[in-house]
């Protein structure tokens, strides 16, 4: 057991309270403690009835079943993998900056959610994939392996995971959701501001920066560098794009 909580202890912040509510809550209802029913977002419900904690539970609760326990169990594992590399890689030392594209994330999903009752009821698998997205784009050129030896660059592996997913769930919808707005995240906060040139749209609130301030090597306001260091990036690279950092075979620890 000294291991198990070893290992717990050792994975990111922020990371950690996620993985352990994404288990916490789907036991919870597992266990009848709690009706499902209730842990679900019914946009009516949330809207209409002031229901105003279904949101929340909907991101960590996911019915785990015979037919949904190995998508659980894949999509914890990409939770737990990805997350922790963005917390501790382009994120390090920046926990409000993290916590801010959660957020961002979070509230855009369940703006998507509410707008149709076409949608599906839980933001688990959306936000993890949104999360995998932008760690796919900040490290796209990196040869990352699949299974069964497949190999490709990084930019690809959401939407083969969507592929992935569709075949062992059945459907795309969340996954689809989850790359959107990932993909709305990283052109808002990298791609317009520093390939070209536009406003910075995002910034993170102060307040999450005195909630979850800044460790040894962090840079508040994490997004569009100084120009100085652009122009020199620039120089460096030929003008060309921006080095977003290194990436990780899929699977490694």
């Amino acid at each position: 057991m000294s291991d198990l909580g070893d290992w717990f202890r050792s994975i990111p912040l922020i990371t950690r309270y996620w993985f352990a509510g994404s288990i916490a809550v789907p036991l919870v209802g597992k266990l009848g403690l709690v009706s499902p029913v209730n842990l679900f977002l019914w946009p009516d419900a949330f809207i209409h009835r002031f229901q105003i904690w279904r949101p929340i539970t909907a991101t960590f609760f996911f019915p785990v079943g015979p037919g949904t326990g190995f998508l659980y169990l894949v999509n914890l594992y990409f939770l737990y993998q990805y997350s922790s590399r963005l917390e501790t890689g382009a994120f390090d030392g920046r926990p409000a900056d993290y916590m801010f594209m959660l957020l961002f994330n979070w509230i855009c999903i369940v703006v998507s959610f509410c707008s149709s009752s076409n949608f599906e009821n839980l933001l688990m698998i959306p936000l993890i994939m949104s999360v995998l997205y932008v760690w796919a784009q900040l490290n796209r050129d990196m040869i990352v392996s699949f299974w069964f030896g497949t190999r490709f660059k990084a930019c690809y592996l959401p939407w083969v995971i969507l592929g992935f997913n569709y075949i062992i769930g059945g459907s795309v919808i969340n996954e689809l959701i989850g790359n959107l707005v990932g993909h709305l995240y990283f052109f808002l906060m990298f791609k317009y501001p520093m390939d070209l040139g536009g406003r910075n749209f995002l910034s993170t609130p102060q307040f999450l920066y005195r909630w979850l301030p800044n460790r040894r090597g962090g840079v508040s306001g994490f997004g569009i560098p100084p120009a100085s260091m652009r122009r020199a990036a620039e120089d460096q690279q030929g003008g060309g794009r921006h080095n977003w950092g290194q990436g990780f075979r899929l699977g490694d620890q």
